[in-house]
């Protein structure tokens, strides 16, 4: 009988399969933790909105705890891996800006359990975060890249020189987190919607502005 190797096609369905499968867990639970939290959400539960099982959604993730780990991962990679599409070093330091800010707002907009992730993640002091082995260093890359930009700005005569990336990384983050994870109890006190269809180019266009402003503040 012929040998199979890994890479041979007879193999190829079965780890197309288990990625798929892991996907869909993966997506499931992180629905289940940002409706729940982690101490809320169950594996026996998440197990039975898949097609698998929680013998396998243990073996793929080792527990709760590991999976739960993965969804944060998997999370924070989709925000860090938009972020580096930013053509730095071919854009107008200006527009480079207008497109990092314009390209937050609409991943936190369209990613509302990644800001309830985040704000679960808080509550439990970023224990979990400090665990992972892949979110340690996932910001560096885009923290390069907005160096990179306030750099060429800074070449250019176009931004102040006393600008910390993080300030302003920061900066962006305040503002888009705060309209998706406020977006009820600010409507309940100040009667308005920050998500309203209506007002979303305002808020979209105010956030660069913003951070435009004071990038070009005298020092």
């Amino acid at each position: 009988m012929a040998t199979q190797t890994p890479d041979s096609p007879a193999t190829a369905p079965v780890t197309r399969d288990a990625e798929r499968t892991r996907s869909e867990i993966l997506a499931v639970a992180t629905r289940e933790f940002a409706d729940k939290g982690f101490a809320g959400a169950r594996v026996d539960e998440i197990a039975a909105k898949t097609r698998t099982t929680k013998r396998m959604i243990y073996y793929y993730f080792g527990g709760k705890e590991g999976l739960y780990i993965s969804a944060l991962e998997q999370a924070y990679t989709g925000i860090r891996a938009l972020e580096q599409q930013v053509d730095v070093e071919h854009l107008d330091p200006t527009e480079a800006i207008r497109q990092l800010t314009a390209l937050t707002f609409d991943h936190h907009e369209s990613h509302p359990d990644f800001i309830r992730l985040v704000s679960i993640e808080n509550i439990h002091y970023a224990r979990h975060i400090a665990r992972s082995e892949i979110l340690a260093g996932l910001a560096n890359p885009a923290l390069d890249a907005l160096t990179r930009i306030l750099e060429r700005g800074r070449a250019a005569g176009r931004f102040r020189d006393d600008v910390d990336p993080i300030d302003v990384h920061m900066m962006i983050s305040a503002f888009c987190v705060f309209r998706t994870a406020n977006r009820y109890t600010f409507k309940a006190i100040f009667k308005r919607d920050m998500l309203d269809p209506g007002l979303r180019e305002h808020y979209r266009t105010m956030i660069g502005d913003l951070v435009l402003e004071y990038l070009t503040a005298a020092e």
